[in-house]
């Protein structure tokens, strides 16, 4: 089956070369230094190998302002400047103004209305559905691409039958502080299962959102080990794909993360790797955010 997996991290842009105020660069990542023998930075923000390409993308789309998640996953998922759209960045949810664009052309539903097979590999605990069934409709722009396209959102059974995977990878911080009892798995197994969900539908979706959380300040105590956890599943996910019936997106919606000297977003250029047999077409095509879905169904249909 032809299959695309899209990783979408909240939160990261490429920044400056500090490893004071740069985690890539005081921590170090593997999935840069043993995939590119370097680390992308301003200076130096495009890599490549043969069937891998990484390169900054512009977050701003032509709008004052810090980026915020609220336009700028939807401009992601729905291929418009949601920011020009509304005339301002927003966030952290998506603008009212927003919800009539998700629910008609989300990449789930262009997915959708051509008969493929889709997946949004997340599970979602308890306490949310509670929240959902207590009338409360904020919600990321990736669960309500969900609600409005029909697609089922997983449980935590679904994760215990390892049919899907936690926003954190390994399952801990459900365990922690959620009181589940759920096998706490590597990052390495996660990329693993979550390679062979995408093998199994035509478009897959994961979405990892604490690299914001940390660039904000919260979460201190587990800095390295969420950090270390993203380097392990997006060295494995990159290095065991099969690159001929895979092609990978992993894309980001601001800056934030990759610049600690200030808690708030900021106006770098966005992560975006791509990995597979249309890597340079999909690279190629794509400078901002509201060209990844155009270029994704283009050539990973």
């Amino acid at each position: 089956m032809k299959s695309v997996l899209m990783i979408f991290i909240d939160g990261v842009g490429i920044g400056k070369p500090d490893k004071e105020y740069n985690p890539f660069f005081r921590l170090g990542f593997k999935t840069f230094s043993k995939l590119f023998n370097t680390i992308p930075h301003l200076e130096n923000p495009f890599l490549s190998t043969d069937s891998i390409i990484l390169k900054p993308i512009d977050a701003n789309l032509g709008v004052d302002g810090l980026p915020q998640s609220g336009t700028g996953q939807v401009s992601i998922f729905c291929g418009v400047n949601a920011a020009k759209i509304i005339g301002q960045h927003f966030g952290p949810f998506p603008h009212s103004k927003t919800i009539d664009i998700l629910r008609d052309k989300n990449i789930f539903k262009e997915f959708l209305k051509r008969n493929k097979k889709v997946f949004f590999a997340n599970a979602y605990p308890k306490i949310f559905f509670d929240y959902q069934k207590s009338g409360k409709t904020r919600l990321s722009a990736t669960t309500l691409s969900c609600k409005l396209s029909g697609i089922r959102l997983n449980t935590g059974t679904d994760l215990r039958r390892a049919r899907a995977l936690t926003a954190e990878i390994t399952n801990e911080r459900w365990n922690k502080k959620l009181n589940y009892k759920i096998p706490t798995i590597s990052a390495k197994a996660s990329a693993r299962r979550l390679l062979r969900i995408a093998s199994e539908n035509n478009f897959t979706l994961y979405e990892f959102f604490l690299t914001d959380h940390l660039g904000h300040g919260r979460i201190k105590d587990e800095f390295e080990k969420i950090h270390n956890n993203l380097d392990e599943f997006l060295l494995e996910l990159l290095t065991k794909f099969d690159n001929q019936k895979m092609n990978i997106v992993v894309c980001s919606d601001h800056g934030n993360y990759e610049d600690l000297s200030v808690k708030g977003h900021t106006r770098n250029p966005v992560l975006f790797i791509t990995a597979g047999r249309q890597a340079k077409n999909i690279a190629d095509s794509i400078n901002d955010l509201t060209q990844i879905k155009s270029a994704i169904i283009k050539f990973c249909m």
